[in-house]
């Protein structure tokens, strides 16, 4: 009887060192690993700030939202305390805050970081039914690092922020939206985040799925990297077109789109990092945050299942100007040819647009390497300027899926 219950305990305990092996998603080695175990953030309290000898509020009581004190200096100007969720980050000092009157009047606002974080974004401007509309430069004062910028306000709330903001819901409306009637789009999860917040995915594909080639679509890894989601936006909005490109492409291929990475950073306000205090594009080695983790786990399983290569990979980002990141390694991908193709219609079909590239393989763990050492795929980080229009940004996202689906609809890569 012992020797049965013996041999039963080791069984059980074999099949669950199985299932937890299959849980496990393989680790990709680099030369610059990165610590990307939680780190602690710095609590930004949510209140409604008074300055009650001027009749001015300020509130952080939103999604996306950054203000850490709000103290009068004299009798215009106010100092706005801005401080990331933990350091040592990335010098993209990102602030979101709304502010309002008793009556209406001009009001200067100073914007105050830690010693080592310099100014970055100017303020976008956003009243009840309004647009989002660029404060004028005229009304931008820098000395000496110190920026001031001075704001007409009332009593009608006005939403200041370093970019737009586009919270997690926000997010979620638009995709909801973007493939409503579409068939051919199958809305999953990947899993939650720390904060039990969504990770969607949109699954694109004709027909089967068996044996299709997969492309990866990533962004808003860091939160106010708005302009590489809009990117993003115009990209996976040509691809759910129906017409004779995409329907040949949709045959072929199978797109896996995460339009929110960190859900959790992005609704917190955070510069970079997500609700464990990493930046999660550094992560995609260890796996130590759950977004990457459930992410790889489902890209990867997703593959195994269904017997298909994984064979390009764009993540969508922003930085100060236009520039696509991309690995010098390319003969041993599937498309070695792909990227310079790619770059060389870019140029031919968007009037005086020329490409700016920085190739270079990945030495951190970001996801353009993993796509590239642990894929063998083509990883490029598609980058978006700060500042670039948006009409600019419709035109490029458009152009660059189409260009996209032409050069793979003529691969042979199923033959």
């Amino acid at each position: 009887m012992k020797r049965l219950i013996k041999k039963s305990s080791l069984a059980i305990f074999a099949l669950i060192l199985s299932v937890a092996a299959c849980d496990r998603v393989k680790e990709v080695p680099f030369k610059t690993p990165v610590d990307t175990t939680n780190k602690k953030l710095v609590e930004q309290v949510k209140k409604v700030y008074t300055i009650e000898s001027l009749g001015v509020f300020a509130s952080n009581k939103f999604d996306g939202a950054r203000l850490n004190g709000f103290e009068q200096l004299n009798d215009s100007t106010i100092k706005a305390y801005i401080k990331p969720e933990n350091t040592p980050i990335n010098n993209s000092a990102y602030y979101a805050f709304k502010i309002w009157s008793k009556e209406p009047k001009d009001i200067y606002i100073q914007f105050d970081y830690p010693e080592e974080f310099n100014h970055r974004y100017t303020p976008k401007l956003k009243t009840n039914g309004s647009s989002w509309v660029k404060l004028d430069s005229n009304f931008v004062y820098e000395k000496d690092k110190i920026v001031t910028v001075k704001l007409p306000i009332s009593n009608d709330t006005t939403l200041v922020a370093a970019q737009e903001v586009v919270t997690s819901k926000d997010t979620e409306k638009w995709y909801k939206k973007a493939i409503e009637n579409k068939n051919d789009v199958h809305l999953k999860s990947a899993g939650k985040s720390t904060l039990g917040r969504n990770l969607p995915v949109l699954d694109i594909y004709k027909g089967e799925k068996k044996e299709k080639p997969i492309i990866v679509l990533l962004t808003r890894q860091h939160p106010p990297e708005v302009t590489g989601f809009f990117a993003f936006q115009e990209f996976l909005k040509t691809i759910l077109e129906e017409n004779e490109l995409t329907n040949e492409f949709l045959n072929k291929y199978r797109v896996l789109a995460f339009p929110i990475v960190n859900p959790d950073g992005v609704d917190l306000g955070h510069w970079r990092h997500n609700a464990g205090g990493v930046d999660t594009n550094r992560d995609w080695s260890k796996y130590n945050q759950p977004e990457i983790r459930q992410i790889v786990k489902l890209i990867t399983s997703e593959a195994k299942e269904n017997k298909s290569k994984i064979v390009l990979g764009l993540d969508f980002h922003s930085t100060w100007y236009d520039i696509f990141y991309t690995n010098k390694e390319r003969e041993t991908t599937t498309f070695p040819n792909f990227i310079d193709d790619w770059f060389v219609a870019l140029e031919a079909s968007i009037p005086n647009y020329k490409v700016n590239e920085a190739p270079g393989n990945s030495t951190k763990p970001v996801s353009k390497g993993w796509f590239l050492y642990g894929q063998k795929a083509v990883g490029i980080t598609y980058e978006i300027g700060d500042a670039t229009p948006r009409d600019q940004i419709k035109v490029v996202g458009k152009v660059t899926a189409e260009e996209m689906m032409k050069i793979l609809n003529k691969s042979d890569i199923n033959k």
